[in-house]
């Protein structure tokens, strides 16, 4: 008798449990909007932060609520703007692709290492060390840190430097991040021409670390005819909004530090 009223104790415990479950789930329920589970389901789900945005939820989320464009998933390219568009019922506006680049040339032969690293082969602890191994301070470490976060297998340690394949590479932006050194942008894949090195230091004391070096001698400013390419902290950068990929920039650079790319679009 006593194990059947324990038996009836336990069940009525239970339902009146679940009856409160019920309650407070019919109280508490959270509606979800359809649009941003559509909008999610869109995204490739790489949670890149390319958007700008902490994953591809959050970026759903400002899509949803109009705080951001449905073009701007880099990994997901035309076809995932084309189905964030269509769940919203807008017109697709098209983005220009963009690249990540490398601006470092400083391979092994163009400069040398003023001492003998022994540590952890991460880029990020060789720089807190001296500003790391290389006579440039500027330059690439060559450990990999970009190489490590690339998870489509776009950049490799070619020559000492950091090179990235534009036909692998969707822009996500993290190899941006982890340079410690900040080599690496974003740049549109339409443009052809890049300028491969960040040196602040003045132009003598570059060509006495680096030998593909941007001295900063403003021949290119004064030739570009869109008034594209300017100086700054002493090397050669191009504004992309103005450049037309002429390429003079290029040509008339006296240490070709600027460089004529393939055309990868």
């Amino acid at each position: 008798m006593e194990s059947v009223i324990s038996v009836l104790f336990f069940l009525i415990i239970g339902a009146v449990a679940g009856a409160l479950l019920t309650v407070a789930g019919k109280i508490f329920f959270v509606k979800t909007d359809e649009t941003v589970e559509k909008i999610t389901e869109a995204l490739p789900g790489a949670n890149c932060g390319g958007c700008g945005f902490a994953g591809c939820e959050a970026y759903a989320q400002a899509i949803a609520s109009g705080a951001a464009k449905p073009n701007l998933c880099s990994p997901g390219g035309l076809e995932v703007n084309k189905k964030i568009s269509g769940i919203l019922g807008v017109e697709v506006e098209e983005s220009e692709p963009m690249v990540a680049y490398v601006h470092c040339n400083g391979c092994n032969g163009a400069t040398e290492d003023k001492y003998v690293y022994v540590g952890t082969k991460q880029c990020v602890a060789a720089e807190k060390f001296y500003n790391g191994k290389g006579n440039c301070s500027y330059g690439c470490t060559g450990f990999g840190d970009c190489v490590r976060v690339c998870e489509n297998d776009a950049i490799k340690i070619v020559n000492g430097v950091a090179v990235i394949d534009p036909h692998k590479c969707f822009a996500c932006g993290k190899c941006v991040k982890v340079c410690p050194n900040h080599l690496i942008s974003l740049k549109k894949k339409s443009s052809v021409v890049a300028v491969r090195c960040s040196s602040q230091d003045i132009g003598k004391v570059t060509r006495t670390v680096c030998k593909n070096g941007c001295i900063g001698c403003g021949i290119c400013v004064k030739k570009c005819p869109e008034k594209a390419v300017s100086i700054n902290g002493n090397h050669a950068e191009i504004d992309y909004n103005k450049c037309v990929s002429c390429g003079i920039c290029a040509q008339s650079c006296p240490v070709k530090c600027i460089e004529i790319l393939a055309k990868c679009g």
